[in-house]
């Protein structure tokens, strides 16, 4: 990345603290930690049976339902960009490829996502993240390509494969209010565990999504935890050129 693009980056990712009418709550009191831009990302969604997710997610946590169905996501992209407040990202170390495992929680009134998995193609990433956000990351072989308009997405790690194509259609717009791809998408925090088992909360900030319905076609995926059946049928598919964003520290969250 050259020095013109990271700091074109950066700024964008501190533009959007100026965007706050969609937030479902006010921003954190405190400073915000990373920045980062997620670029070429796919949003592929599954209805699942809550009772098989419940079990995997934190008692402290309300597993979230739209119109009765739980939903499983997996969400390949480039992450990019990324940074500590203050600083502009460094070449090499701030871009790397990443794919992640996801459903919806809720807790103390804040709507958010659980993690299953991440995966990610650099080992700094995964002891950072793993360290920091107490994340359940996984390193990964992981290739994304541009093939005639396509984006060729592979990942691989003992057990969990993803290997599949996707591509935008249709104009990008914002997700209508109350719909289900406002609700699968417009998440402004993450859940995890720290080592003692206690449920935390990062906050986190961004623009609203620019969506485009997507075709995707899977070739193999494997990537769902193994107590999770996903339907034999196409999954939901959305499709997002970028999307910069800030977030803060992980703190403890109230339970339920």
């Amino acid at each position: 990345m050259n020095p013109r693009a990271a700091v074109s980056a950066s700024a964008r990712q501190s533009a959007g603290l100026a965007e706050l009418d969609h937030r479902p709550w006010p921003l954190p009191a405190g400073r915000w930690l990373m920045g980062q831009s997620w670029e070429s990302f796919l949003f592929a969604h599954w209805r699942v049976d809550a009772e098989e997710l419940r079990p995997l997610v934190p008692d402290a946590l309300e597993l979230q339902t739209f119109d009765g169905s739980a939903w499983l996501g997996i969400t390949p992209f480039r992450m990019a960009s990324v940074r500590l407040r203050g600083t502009l990202p460094v070449p090499r170390l701030s871009s790397f490829l990443e794919l992640n495992v996801r459903t919806y929680v809720t807790a103390g009134g804040r709507p958010g996502v659980w993690f299953f998995s991440l995966d990610a193609s650099s080992r700094l990433a995964v002891e950072v993240a793993r360290r920091t956000y107490k994340l359940p990351y996984f390193p990964a072989r992981m290739s994304l390509q541009g093939q005639g308009g396509w984006f060729e997405y592979e990942s691989a790690r003992p057990g969990y494969v993803f290997s599949g194509r996707y591509r935008p259609r249709r104009a990008a717009a914002v997700a209508a209010p109350g719909s289900l791809e406002e609700f699968l998408i417009e998440r402004y925090c993450l859940y995890a565990r720290d080592e003692r088992g206690r449920l935390c909360r990062a906050e986190i900030h961004h623009p609203p999504w620019l969506l485009q319905a997507a075709d995707a076609e899977l070739e193999l995926n494997t990537m769902a935890p193994r107590a999770v059946h996903l339907p034999d049928e196409a999954p939901l598919t959305h499709f997002a050129a970028a999307q910069d964003a800030v977030i803060w520290p992980l703190e403890r969250a109230q339970p339920l």
